[in-house]
């Protein structure tokens, strides 16, 4: 039987790991404006669209309910009437909100956090980080299609759906992604991967898989003062 973490437990951390100043910084240097006073202000977005990925077997109202009931005021600040929202109203707000906060969030709080007791998180003083590559299904609509693409399939038929490449900088020792990026499919894993490079430094040793080889990712890596460790292909 695995372990259940209390929701009590899960708000804590996520208090303490996201402190609501920081939500607040982030909005202000995207500059989203409140039109008007909104039921669902951008903080409160964005604090659910966290919750969201903790609780995603869940309806959307379920989560915002659950957070307004579990964090403290400082994370959501709501009048003392308020009532949980419709869910197009919730659709509508995240729209509002966009994917720069969010982004802009990510980068402010997220970095390294394996300390000399991590087991597997360093070799010889080097902070071991690694790029990887993955493709995700996305929802069939015609945007995604357009906007992502679909993976090649026989003649006469097509994908089933539209897929987004992801391209990660994982810590090893703590599995933590501290920089990602999502683009179309037809964008190879490589030229991704060289963009990633931004977040690595000295002091840390930087492994890739065979197919991310390259005399540019090499090159890169050490115009950065950052050491690496990368498979190369297989000679043909």
């Amino acid at each position: 039987m695995s372990p259940k973490i209390r929701s009590t437990e899960i708000f804590k951390a996520i208090e303490t790991a996201i402190p609501a100043t920081s939500i607040e910084q982030a909005i202000a240097k995207i500059k989203v404006e409140e039109e008007r006073t909104r039921s669902l202000p951008a903080q409160l977005v964005v604090c659910l669209i966290i919750a969201m990925s903790l609780w995603s077997r869940d309806s959307m109202r379920d989560v915002l309910k659950n957070l307004i009931d579990g964090l403290s005021e400082a994370w959501v600040k709501v009048g003392k009437y308020w009532r949980i929202p419709c869910k197009s109203a919730i659709t509508q707000a995240r729209q509002r909100l966009g994917a720069g906060v969010m982004t802009q969030l990510f980068h402010q709080l997220v970095r390294p956090m394996a300390n000399s007791a991590t087991i597997g998180a360093f070799i010889n003083g080097l902070r071991i980080v690694v790029i990887d590559g993955s493709c995700l299904d996305i929802p069939d609509s015609d945007e995604n299609a357009r906007v992502f693409g679909r993976p090649g399939s026989r003649p006469g038929t097509r994908a089933a759906f539209p897929k987004a490449r992801l391209v990660i900088l994982v810590e090893a020792g703590t599995h933590l992604i501290f920089d990602a990026l999502i683009c179309p499919y037809r964008i190879g894993e490589r030229v991704r991967a060289l963009k990633l490079l931004r977040s690595v430094t000295e002091r840390m040793l930087l492994m890739w898989d065979r197919g991310l080889h390259s005399y540019a990712m090499v090159q890169a890596t050490v115009n950065k003062g950052c050491d690496y460790l990368g498979r190369i292909p297989e000679e043909r």
